[in-house]
């Protein structure tokens, strides 16, 4: 027999958004107001930079004053060149150290390997005047080489590489040894497959630090033959050039927009990479 008791509906409960969930919204908005600005100024009349109204007219003038105004054409050369020869430099170097440490029997490997990590404790600010008088003597002043030089052998790198190699199973090295396969077959065709997730995420990890980097670029350039984007934006928006904040958003919008675009359309694969290189 069915009880007469009338249908009590369920409480509905409101979920309450967490302190840390406030605060990573709270932080990704004051982390992205220099770029909504930047983008506001750069598509708007140079009256409108700080008068927001919402129907203000567009324009691309600014970026026709920007390109017109400095030889970006140029810096991006300079900065595709550096950028394509600092990763390839770093993929061969981090790829045979981190080989040698994750399976040769080196006497003393390890003390080796904390050597090396110790780079990740240094600045490379600190760096500059050493590496300034090397680069002086071997005639890389003012050249991409020596921009991009001191940056070939990274500990963060080797690291990830050592990581990983060190769980690719053996079974695998033995059954290439057993096919013929000698120690640079065997890292090139079992090793560096296996780990391609953590090669694009250093990769992408490298590209963005090397093209937004500025402090070494600026000591060891003087020209626009050498310059990349950041210097030369450096250049561009210093206050003795007399150009406005329009002008200087949209040069700024110009530097980092292949870096914006290759996130947007990679994020996906840069997050799981990521995931995927993490230390085991």
């Amino acid at each position: 027999m069915k009880s007469m008791t009338p249908y009590a509906p369920r409480a509905r409960f409101v979920s309450i958004p967490s302190l840390e969930t406030v605060a990573a919204w709270l932080l990704a908005i004051i982390w992205i107001f220099p770029l909504l600005y930047a983008f506001w100024a750069a598509f708007h009349p140079s009256e409108f930079m700080v008068n927001f109204e919402l129907f203000a007219p567009l324009t691309l003038e600014n970026f026709a004053n920007a390109w017109s105004q400095a030889p970006f054409a140029r810096y991006y050369l300079n900065t595709f060149a550096l950028v394509t020869g600092v990763v390839i430099g770093q993929f061969v170097v981090c790829t045979l150290a981190a080989f040698a440490f994750a399976r040769f029997p080196i006497p003393g490997k390890n003390v080796l390997f904390m050597l090396v990590l110790i780079q990740l404790f240094v600045f490379p600010e600190v760096l500059i005047v050493e590496n300034y008088r090397i680069a002086s003597e071997l005639g890389l002043i003012n050249t991409i080489t020596g921009i991009g030089l001191p940056y070939v052998a990274s500990a963060l790198g080797i690291f990830l590489l050592r990581q990983t190699f060190k769980t690719i199973p053996r079974e695998l090295e033995d059954a290439a040894r057993i096919e013929g396969c000698n120690w640079l077959e065997i890292l090139w065709k079992v090793y560096v497959p296996l780990a391609k997730p953590t090669y694009l995420a250093y990769g992408l990890v490298s590209i963005s630090h090397h093209w937004n980097n500025f402090i070494w670029p600026l000591v060891v350039t003087n020209s626009v033959e050498s310059r990349p984007l950041t210097v030369g934006l450096g250049v561009f928006s210093a206050p003795e050039t007399g150009v406005n904040w329009a002008t200087v958003s949209a040069a700024t919008l110009l530097s980092i927009a292949p870096l914006l675009v290759a996130f947007l359309l990679f994020q996906r694969q840069f997050v799981q990479s990521f995931l995927r290189a993490g230390i085991r």
